[in-house]
């Protein structure tokens, strides 16, 4: 299991960038996509050597000018530029953060009225290892029949990747397993002892489909995107989900997942039942 999530994510952004889009000129067919070490260096102002030390994770520490002209050549988000940060500062010595208590499994009074009036949609709020805190009933009539709450303490990270039912549900089920273990590996994942402690079971549990997803899917999910689902009850379904990131103090998300298409929305209205809030 990789410990340098820094070397993956710097790499894993210099393959996506085409040579275009760093202002250079494309010149011959180049037999792997993305900006060579060479050329990532010399737009950066940093020795190849150095970029080098960066993506073998020999070198974890390199000063935020240094970052800031990383992240602008290879043309990262606002997004993309917090990670960048944040997995410098988890590589750092002594560091340190609320996930070493566990992690946040109260749900705030509020909170549970927010996905109250979000009913009818499909809402979950969620914390950093997956866990499924509460839900809306339109939630619950999506992916109960689906086998995802049949554990008592549900876990969408862990049905996704080791609940073998999950494959037929999902039909772009290698994307959703990509996406599970980027929102897994956001923040400081292996460096607290739950995420830790969370990992070596899927190590376990799932295997390869999630030890092989470690080494190379960086740790930056999407933030919205569409969702195909098999259901047992109202056959294909297209959804688009949103998420919604709560404070650093709660460290938790709402997904929500609203209809793509009215045979969507047809057929969800068809699973309706009383309106209710379910907490797990």
């Amino acid at each position: 299991m990789s410990d340098n999530e820094l070397g993956l994510f710097l790499r894993s952004r210099r393959e996506a960038v085409s040579p275009a889009e760093a202002g250079l000129p494309a010149g011959k067919r180049r037999r792997t996509p993305g900006l060579r070490r060479a050329e990532v260096a010399m737009l950066a102002g940093v020795s190849v050597e150095y970029l080098i030390r960066l993506e073998q994770g020999r070198d974890r520490h390199p000063s935020p000018p240094v970052l800031s002209a990383l992240a602008g050549v290879l043309r990262l988000t606002p997004a993309e530029r917090v990670h960048l940060h944040r997995l410098v500062k988890s590589a750092g010595p002594g560091f340190s953060c609320r996930g070493a208590m566990g992690p946040a499994r109260t749900v705030r009074p509020t909170l549970r009225a927010l996905l109250d009036q979000l009913e009818p949609a499909a809402a979950v709020l969620l914390n950093q290892l997956g866990d499924i805190l509460a839900s809306t009933g339109g939630f619950r009539r999506l992916v109960a029949p689906l086998g995802l709450l049949d554990d008592p303490d549900a876990n969408l990270v862990r049905f996704v990747l080791a609940d073998p039912r999950a494959r037929t549900a999902f039909p772009d089920w290698e994307h959703v397993a990509d996406e599970q273990v980027a929102a897994l590996k956001q923040g400081p994942f292996r460096s607290n002892p739950h995420g830790a402690s969370f990992a070596d079971e899927l190590t376990v549990t799932a295997g390869a489909a999630f030890t092989d997803r470690v080494e190379r899917v960086p740790g930056l999910p999407r933030a919205s995107g569409a969702l195909r689902v098999t259901h047992p009850e109202a056959g294909a379904l297209r959804l688009a989900y949103e998420t919604l990131e709560l404070s650093a103090d709660d460290d938790q998300r709402i997904v929500v997942y609203l209809p793509a298409d009215e045979a969507t929305a047809v057929a969800l209205r068809g699973l309706r039942e009383p309106l209710r809030l379910v907490a797990g």
